[in-house]
């Protein structure tokens, strides 16, 4: 069955998965190797619930290495789509990305997973597809460069063929930008100033490795 869900049909207490350097964004497939007991005790829990969604938010510039890091107010929930259980006891699961949330406070933790209260009310549109106002080939000329820098094969006809909102948040998903740049990408308020984010940061990368792709011998 479709999830295809109105703003309030989201919960208020959303289990958070805090992972740097990790971005989902609106309709992106997002897998993930789930291993340690308490998200696997959270994976276990959210498939009980029928909306199986999970907050993925990024530690906090300088937190990434604390036992319990502060995180951005900011993430993406997304909903299991695909699971699969291991022979060794992980759970492959991918998720999609469904709405960004706000957060308001953090909860008690249940099973060693944290909880936090979100708020949905700035971001109602991430549950419908944006039509991009941005310039795909501006985006496209950068982008060619700096997949041949970082070695990732693309097929050109398929990425020209992808629908605006599909095209700009799974770019910014690829990618392999700085958390900081990542969530940038998160923030940007709507699908035509994350294009344009994205175009910046492509730009910028291909600078710096020159016009060719290559860096300094």
């Amino acid at each position: 069955m479709a999830f295809d869900p109105v703003l309030e049909d989201l919960p208020a207490i959303l289990p958070i998965f805090p992972l740097s350097g990790v971005l989902l964004l609106p309709r992106g497939p997002l897998p993930l190797n789930i291993f340690e007991p308490r998200y696997l005790a959270m994976t276990s829990d959210v498939l009980a619930q029928p909306q199986r969604l999970i907050g993925m938010v990024q530690p906090e510039s300088g937190q990434e290495s604390r036992v319990v890091p502060s995180v951005y107010r900011i993430g993406c929930a997304g909903r299991i789509t695909q699971f699969q259980e291991t022979d060794d006891g992980r759970y492959l699961i991918t998720l999609t990305g469904v709405c960004r949330f706000r957060v308001l406070e953090e909860m008690a933790g249940v099973k060693g997973y944290r909880r936090v209260k979100a708020d949905w009310a700035d971001f109602a549109h991430d549950l419908e597809e944006e039509e991009g106002g941005f310039d795909r080939d501006r985006l496209i000329a950068p982008l060619k460069t700096y997949f041949k820098a970082q070695k990732i094969e693309a097929n050109w006809d398929a990425i020209r063929d992808t629908p605006d909102d599909r095209l700009v948040n799974s770019l910014a998903m690829v990618c392999p930008f700085t958390p900081a740049e990542k969530q940038a990408l998160l923030v940007a308020p709507d699908l035509t100033r994350r294009a344009e984010v994205l175009t910046t940061l492509l730009e910028m990368a291909v600078a710096e490795t020159g016009a060719d792709g290559a860096g300094p011998q």
